[in-house]
C-alpha cells in the first residue's frame, strides 16, 4: 500500500514542474492566449496523424507476429494495439504493452513467451531509434544542453542502448523474465508455462537478423511522423522552428519523457521546452505552449482514440483459446 502510493507520488513530479514553470513565468496569459488562438488547420492535421502513426506501428507489430508464424487479422491487431495505448498512457512503466499479450492469448493461443518477446522486439525498435535521435539532438544542441541536464540526458541514452543487453547475460535474464511472466496473467496456472525463459529468448532473439531491414525503417517512419506533427503545432502556434529543431527537441523530450515522474511526460516536456526555447531565440512561453499543444494533440487524442477502442473491443476476460491457431 505504502509503495502504491511513493509510485503515485513521485508521478507527480512532472506535472509540479510544470506548475512550478507556470508560476515562475513573468507573462502567464501568453501561454493561454498562444494555446487558444493557435491555428486549427495544422492542428487538425497534427491530431490527424495520429492513425498513421498507429497503423505504421501496427504493421510493424503485424511483421513480428508473422516473423514467429502468428497470423493477426489486421482489425484484431488494430484494436489490440489502440487498447494497449489507452491504458498505457494513463498507467505508469507502459503496462499497457501487455494486454496485447492478453489478446494473442485469448485469441489465438500463443503462449505468453512468445507474445512477449514480440513486444519486447518491438519497445526495443523504439527505443534504439529514440537513441539515435536523441544523440543527433543533444549533439546538435551541445552549446544549450550543458551541465546536470546533458549529464542526465546522456546517461538516459546509455542507459536505453545498455539495459536491454541484459536479456544476454544467462540466469539473470531467466530470473527477471520469470518475475515478469507472474505479472502478465491473472490466472497463476496460465503463468506455469514449461520452459517460458528459455522460449522467450529464443523468439526475441529470432527477430535479430533479417526482419530488423522492415521494422527498423518502418520505426523510423513513426517517429518521421511524430516530427512532422510537431512541425505542423508549431506553425499552429507561429514559432518559426526549423524541422530539424524540431526533431531534436521532441525526440529529447520523449527520452526525458520515459523518466518514472510523470505520466505521458506531462511537466517534463514542458520543464526542458522553458528551459532550451529561451537558448534558441524563442520565450519560456513560447516552450510551454509548444509542450501543452504536443500534449494535446499527440497523446490526449491517442487516449481518445484508444477509450473508443476499449468500448468496441475490451481486453479479453473470458478463457484463453484452448487451442494454438499459429505456425
Amino acid at each position: 500500500m505504502h509503495r502504491t502510493a511513493l509510485r503515485a507520488l513521485i508521478r507527480l513530479i512532472g506535472p509540479l514542474l510544470l506548475v512550478l514553470v507556470v508560476v515562475r513565468m513573468d507573462d502567464r496569459d501568453a501561454v493561454l492566449g498562444a494555446v487558444v488562438s493557435a491555428s486549427a488547420g495544422p492542428l487538425a492535421l497534427a491530431a490527424a496523424l495520429n492513425l498513421v502513426n498507429i497503423h505504421l506501428k501496427v504493421v510493424r507489430w503485424e511483421a513480428l507476429l508473422r516473423a514467429r508464424g502468428i497470423v493477426y487479422p489486421l482489425r484484431r491487431a488494430w484494436s489490440a494495439y489502440a487498447t494497449s495505448l489507452y491504458v498505457g498512457m494513463l498507467t505508469p512503466g507502459r503496462v499497457g504493452d501487455l494486454l496485447r499479450i492478453r489478446y494473442l492469448r485469448h485469441d489465438l493461443g500463443v503462449p505468453y513467451a512468445e507474445g512477449l518477446a514480440t513486444i519486447v522486439m518491438d519497445r526495443l525498435c523504439d527505443l534504439y531509434v529514440l537513441a539515435a535521435f536523441v544523440a543527433v539532438g543533444v549533439a546538435h544542441y551541445s552549446a544549450v544542453i550543458v551541465g546536470r541536464l546533458a549529464w542526465v540526458t546522456w546517461g538516459g541514452i546509455a542507459l536505453t542502448v545498455l539495459a536491454p543487453l541484459v536479456l544476454l547475460i544467462p540466469g539473470l535474464a531467466e530470473r527477471l523474465l520469470l518475475a515478469l511472466s507472474r505479472k502478465i496473467a491473472k490466472d497463476p496456472s496460465e503463468n506455469a508455462e514449461p520452459g517460458a525463459a528459455s522460449r522467450f529468448l529464443v523468439a526475441l532473439r529470432a527477430h535479430v537478423g533479417r526482419g530488423l531491414l522492415f521494422t527498423l525503417p518502418v520505426t523510423v517512419a513513426t517517429f518521421v511522423v511524430n516530427f512532422v506533427q510537431g512541425y505542423l503545432i508549431a506553425r499552429a502556434l507561429g514559432i518559426s522552428l526549423s524541422f530539424f529543431d524540431v526533431t531534436c527537441l521532441l525526440s529529447i523530450a520523449s527520452l526525458l519523457g520515459l523518466l518514472p515522474i510523470s505520466v505521458a511526460g506531462a511537466g517534463v516536456r514542458e520543464f526542458f521546452f522553458s528551459l532550451i526555447f529561451p537558448a534558441l531565440g524563442f520565450t519560456a512561453e513560447h516552450g510551454v505552449s509548444f509542450g501543452l499543444l504536443v500534449f494535446a494533440a499527440m497523446y490526449l487524442i491517442l487516449i481518445a482514440i484508444g477509450f473508443v477502442s476499449w468500448q468496441l473491443a475490451p481486453p479479453p476476460t473470458s478463457p484463453a483459446s484452448s487451442t494454438p491457431r499459429f505456425g
